[in-house]
């Protein structure tokens, strides 16, 4: 069964997926939708869960660096309850501090362009998020 990992946006949700032994993950899609319109985000998303097979999703929380939770974490939690509504899978929040970052530095030494970078960060970001996730089962 595949994981999907979620990388939440104000206007982009970045998607990778796990290998069938959910050991890898791997940037999928980023979908984009108008400023916080997430019931559109979840109406593109629900065709990909279908088609994965995914029955787990893995959803970002940005806390603060302190630990803290702002606007951007309560976002990630009123995401996760909607998708739990619209599908019948378990969605798992987990701190992605530096997610971002760490996806930009690995772009960065595999010597894509910043053009390149721009078009697929928010995968990559869900990557580091699914990956870490992984790694912990």
């Amino acid at each position: 069964m595949r994981v999907l990992g979620l990388d939440l946006g104000t206007v982009t949700l970045g998607v990778a997926v796990s290998d069938a032994l959910g050991m890898i993950a791997r940037p999928l899609v980023t979908l984009r939708f108008e400023h916080e319109d997430f019931q559109h985000a979840i109406s593109q998303l629900l065709p990909i869960i279908k088609e994965q097979g995914a029955k787990t999703l893995v959803l970002g929380l940005p806390k603060h660096m302190n630990g803290s939770l702002g606007v951007s974490a309560l976002r990630s939690q009123e995401f996760k309850r909607l998708v739990e509504e619209a599908a019948d899978v378990e969605v798992v929040l987990v701190d992605e501090r530096l997610s971002t970052v760490a996806a930009q530095r690995m772009m960065i030494e595999s010597d894509l362009s910043r053009k390149k970078r721009k078009q697929v960060i928010d995968q990559m970001a869900a990557v580091q998020i699914l990956q870490g996730y992984l790694d912990r089962k």
